[in-house]
């Protein structure tokens, strides 16, 4: 585990806290590490959670599917991020979601029952893992948000401009990169992939954005 410890520390239900505090609590919090392979679910729907995981490498999506098999891209995972920590901390906690890794995965899987119940020592090191925890769960819902806001948009175009206006402003420049391929997009914002680069090509005709693959740039129309 020592070699994942600078990627457990950037996790945000870890911040403020020092490696040795951190080494000292993942016995504490039952830590078990668990290999997923490119492709393979890490979570599925219907299943009952009762700890929250951390991406130790490699990349996740989670993504809701119905019945047919259409899906709908909810967040990216990446190293040092937490995710099914609303599942967990809920009594009800079976998922309506699927955590699918993009890469070949470690995760760190950490019981929130030892997180939300404090030691006896009531120790400082924990309680900021609990309020970190709060704050974490705050900062999904703003996402969760966020992505309702695009797609509450009634129009392709009007979709994207919504979330490649949102990407220029958290990276604070015109020029970013998005975490998505054509394919994920698509799912991301709820549309059919084809009318989405028919979409993309058009605003860029329009001089009103240009792009490389995943990387954009908004351009000033005035």
């Amino acid at each position: 585990m020592e070699k994942y410890l600078s990627v457990i520390a950037k996790c945000p239900i870890f911040e403020g806290i020092s490696f040795e505090e951190i080494s000292a609590m993942l016995s504490c919090l039952q830590s078990k590490k668990e290999y997923f392979e490119k492709g393979s679910y890490i979570l599925q729907t219907g299943e009952s959670l009762d700890s929250v995981g951390l991406l130790l490498s490699g990349k996740g999506m989670i993504v809701q599917e119905d019945f047919w098999g259409n899906r709908n891209i909810l967040s990216e995972i990446l190293p040092g991020q937490i995710f099914g920590e609303a599942f967990a901390c809920s009594s009800k906690n079976v998922l309506n979601v699927n955590a699918a890794a993009e890469k070949n995965s470690w995760v760190l899987w950490l019981n929130v029952g030892r997180i939300l119940k404090t030691c006896p020592t009531a120790c400082e090191h924990h309680n900021k893992v609990i309020r970190n925890l709060l704050s974490a769960l705050a900062q999904k819902n703003i996402l969760l948000n966020e992505k309702l806001t695009h797609m509450g948009q009634r129009k392709t175009r009007e979709k994207l401009m919504s979330y490649l206006s949102s990407q220029a402003q958290k990276s604070g420049k015109p020029e970013f990169e998005i975490p998505f391929n054509r394919q994920q997009l698509a799912d991301y914002l709820s549309v059919e992939r084809s009318a989405m680069s028919m979409e993309l090509s058009r605003l860029k005709s329009d001089g009103i954005i240009d792009f490389d693959k995943n990387r954009f740039k908004l351009l000033q129309t005035r």
